[in-house]
């Protein structure tokens, strides 16, 4: 990192057209999702990509493992138009994509990019002839590539070929470098072999993914610097709650101040029944703190202390969250630049007055113990001081007519 703390400036790299998104080319950094529904649920499938897209998610990945999946992919894409929800489709293929890519060209045509993984296309003779199938499939039908490698499923003839070429090696690496020189190799020779095969630069995404925050630094690190392909960030198993949130932050916060990374997934493993779209919430919430990208209005609230020991102004802080989220899935389609606007609930006058003040929208409860009197700041000006049981309410047609006022309203396309 820079000694004066500036991130430094995003890496250059080939642009990749995938339906209407841009990854890479000096485009905004791309936040997508994946699917765990059973793909051959088509219905089942449709509704959580719409989920995921409402959420946020610019791309939406869904298995495709089996023939009932396959046939299923098409329905899908026919299902989101109808809803009229156009987000990208990338089809997640292992062991067996050559087969259902070329069983089930509708299949292939619906989907907007491929996901292979080189370590799991096949073994000896029958992985190049499977990883040339894949890759004629994408010219043909004009798709990119994501050729992900994962550090759980090397090639294992190519990490033997690096394994015994470190053995004879006069200054032998560790193992960690050895397994980031593998991740590395098979990403760039695959694309390497993709390119000869017709598959131009502009078509090909690279990841090397693992589970470990600080061999992810590594290896995208030395991954940038080895080549101008767009990047897609993430780890491979972010993990539950907290920790999964954590790790993704620590990793990709690195990389991203570094001006590495072009499309970022958080790989959260969901609470049982759990919402799929949180992990969409946290790469918005890393590029926005992050300063990369604005995605919803921001709300900043104090912590609590002993001057605070009511809940009111948490749960005002937590339902005035929950409603810009809500409302900016029209707010976006209707409003320029209202992803920018700040807003702050406040718990005591310690420091209420004050970040309210440095918001668009400001609240300030005056703290525990007393009746709820809360002067609103507009920004920087107090407007008026709200009081009663309807403070929630009144708050948020403060911020509706703030939207309605200071930002302009989108033309519609004709």
């Amino acid at each position: 990192m820079s000694s004066n703390n500036i991130p430094s400036p995003r890496r250059k790299c080939v642009g990749v057209k995938v339906g209407s998104v841009t990854i890479g080319g000096g485009a905004p950094i791309v936040v997508q999702s994946m699917t765990n529904t059973d793909t051959a649920d088509e219905i089942g499938t449709t509704m959580q990509v719409a989920q995921l897209a409402r959420a946020g998610s610019e791309l939406v990945r869904i298995t495709v493992n089996t023939m009932e999946a396959a046939r299923a992919v098409a329905g899908i894409r026919a299902r989101l138009d109808d809803m009229g929800c156009h987000v990208p489709l990338v089809g997640d293929f292992h062991f067996n994509g050559h087969k259902l890519l070329t069983a089930y060209p509708e299949c292939a045509q619906a989907l907007a990019k491929y996901r292979i993984n080189p370590g799991n296309v096949g073994q000896g003779k029958k992985r190049d002839e499977q990883f040339s199938t894949l890759i004629e499939t994408a010219c043909k039908y004009d798709k990119p590539v994501r050729i992900g490698v994962n550090w759980g499923s090397l090639d294992p003839t190519m990490l033997a070929r690096i394994m015994d070429e470190n053995a004879r090696a006069t200054s032998p690496m560790d193992a960690a470098q050895v397994m980031r020189k593998a991740l590395i190799t098979s990403a760039l020779e695959s694309a390497a072999k993709a390119e000869e095969l017709g598959l131009g630069r502009d078509r090909i995404v690279l990841s090397c993914k693992v589970s470990g925050v600080q061999d992810l630094i590594a290896v995208y690190s030395e991954l940038a610097a080895q080549c101008d392909y767009a990047l897609h960030l993430g780890l491979t198993e972010a993990g539950m709650g907290s920790k999964g949130i954590v790790a993704s932050t620590a990793a990709l916060s690195v990389l991203l101040f570094r001006g590495i990374g072009d499309t970022i997934r958080i790989s959260l493993t969901p609470e049982p029944g759990g919402d799929r779209s949180r992990e969409v919430i946290v790469g918005q919430e890393i590029l926005q703190t992050m300063g990369l990208r604005a995605f919803v209005p921001l709300v900043a609230a104090c912590p609590g202390c002993g001057r605070t020991t009511s809940t009111y102004f948490q749960e005002l802080a937590g339902s005035i969250q929950a409603y810009v989220r809500e409302q900016m899935v029209d707010w976006r389609d209707q409003y320029d630049g209202v992803e920018n606007m700040t807003l702050a609930v406040m718990g005591c006058v310690v420091n209420g007055p004050g970040e309210s003040k440095h918001a668009n929208i400001g609240i300030s409860l005056p703290g525990s113990g007393e009746n709820p009197v809360a002067p609103v700041f507009v920004d920087g000006q107090k407007t008026v001081t709200l009081k009663g049981d309807n403070i929630a309410g009144e708050f948020r047609a403060i911020v509706d007519e703030y939207v309605r006022t200071k930002y302009r309203k989108k033309v519609a396309n004709v």
